[in-house]
């Protein structure tokens, strides 16, 4: 005699599945009553006024504005010759640390505060430690480099 293709996890899964269309013809009944009841006919509509909130009544038509479809601007506007800041890229600190026999050290913004490594390739006149030098910065593996090191007087 064989022996049946139906296992005991098909059966589980086929009354999980059951089980589950059961649930949802029940709350879909239940909602079709509670609407019968209340006598709305489903999602309420919600209105946005003037200021961009969200209401549930329409908003006045006497605050309506018209803008005309020239003045809508898409994208960054243009700059314009008067826009542009003036940048020196050429910066002023002190030399926290240098050491000459691995060539490399560090340079203290005099503005900000803030640490820039420098290496013995950047350098245009040898600098030491505690020495006020000018630098520019550029953009190094681990973060900014002061590169064209000069020493101030």
């Amino acid at each position: 005699m064989a022996k049946s293709q139906q296992t005991f996890n098909k059966t589980e899964k086929e009354k999980k599945r059951l089980k589950k269309r059961e649930e949802k013809r029940k709350k879909m009944l239940a909602r079709k009553a509670e609407a019968k009841e209340s006598g709305t006919s489903g999602i309420p509509l919600a209105y946005v006024d003037f200021n961009g909130n969200l209401v549930d009544t329409p908003p006045d038509p006497s605050m309506k504005v018209e803008i005309d479809a020239e003045d809508i601007v898409l994208g960054i506007p243009k700059k314009e010759e008067g826009d542009v800041e003036e940048f020196d890229p050429v910066r002023n600190g002190k030399v926290s640390f240098f050491d000459s026999s691995k060539g490399f050290g560090f340079i203290i913004d005099s503005e900000n505060n803030e640490k820039y490594f420098v290496h013995v390739s950047g350098l245009i006149d040898e600098i030491f430690e505690n020495d006020k030098v000018s630098y520019e910065l550029e953009k190094g593996m681990k973060g900014m480099n002061a590169v064209r090191v000069k020493k101030i007087a």
